[in-house]
């Protein structure tokens, strides 16, 4: 699978001094459900805002859809690749929710029917066409949010971010979210989300990026989430699924499970006499 994505030894440093990227490298696969990981300052904020072209690399390079992210072409590349914030305020300005939805796409040189048409549909999918003449501070948390993704979406990228998704998320409107971006990703577009839940990016992500200190610390599937070094020196934590599992070395599994269906799988493999003090049978 080509790769949609690609960072080249980026660094990057604040105007402060602050050292946010340090030689980090990496790739991200087209149509990737991709989990970006860390701690509290490893850069994947910064590292964000380099993928559509809003941080232009100092040293290294990215590249996107093939092209390398520089100022000239930059505005592209926000077509391309859109950044939903984790704050829909940030994002969220305008009179009404069609207002805001249509000011990306009308930035593109968009009008009258067309413009309509993009909106109307990026409204849809996220389904927030019945609030279309809504102030947006009159909606709530999620809502807002939802609006911050149809912004994103009526500008047709071909990548989509979201950093921490799921901030102040009610259950339900985490389903929502996810819902949403299951539907983007079965239409081909690649879905990239930073976040410190690794139960959520263990169910969701079929690839991980770990980031530490501004360097990437390990990059590949979801297994990287039950490899103890990995876990370890990234500061993380082990999901759920495979805390419960690791307490149980009797059971002589080959693998950890990371999923609540992995987890499922092996649970009736037990009760049918499927596993073993050896592993599976």
């Amino acid at each position: 699978m080509a790769n949609i994505i690609e960072v080249e030894d980026l660094r990057y440093t604040y105007r402060d001094g602050t050292e946010a990227l340090k030689g980090l490298s990496l790739t991200i696969p087209q149509g990737a459900k991709v989990a970006l990981l860390g701690p509290n300052g490893a850069g994947k904020s910064t590292l964000l805002l380099h993928f559509n072209g809003l941080n232009l690399a100092q040293e290294g390079m990215v590249n996107v859809l093939g092209q390398e992210v520089r100022e000239e072409n930059a505005r592209w590349v926000r077509g391309e690749v859109g950044l939903v914030f984790q704050d829909p305020d940030d994002q969220v300005f305008s009179s009404t929710v069609w207002e805001d939805v249509a000011f990306g796409p009308g930035n593109q040189g968009l009008h009258g029917e067309e413009l309509a048409a993009r909106v109307e549909k990026a409204l849809e999918a996220v389904g927030m066409e019945a609030f279309r003449d809504k102030p947006p501070h009159h909606l709530s948390y999620g809502q807002k949010k939802r609006v911050a993704i149809a912004g994103v979406l009526a500008m047709n990228p071909r990548v989509i971010i979201l950093d921490e998704p799921v901030a102040y998320l009610d259950p339900k409107g985490k389903d929502t979210l996810f819902e949403i971006l299951s539907n983007l990703h079965s239409q081909g577009t690649t879905v990239i989300i930073a976040t410190h839940d690794v139960d959520l990016a263990a169910e969701w992500a079929d690839r991980i990026i770990i980031i530490k200190g501004g360097q990437t610390l390990a990059q590949g599937d979801t297994s990287l989430l039950a490899d103890q070094q990995v876990v370890r020196e990234a500061e993380l934590r082990f999901p759920v699924v495979t805390q419960i599992f690791r307490l149980l070395p009797e059971l002589g599994l080959p693998h950890q499970p990371r999923t609540i269906a992995e987890a499922v799988g092996l649970i009736r493999a037990i009760g049918k006499g499927e596993v073993t003090g050896q592993g599976l049978v």
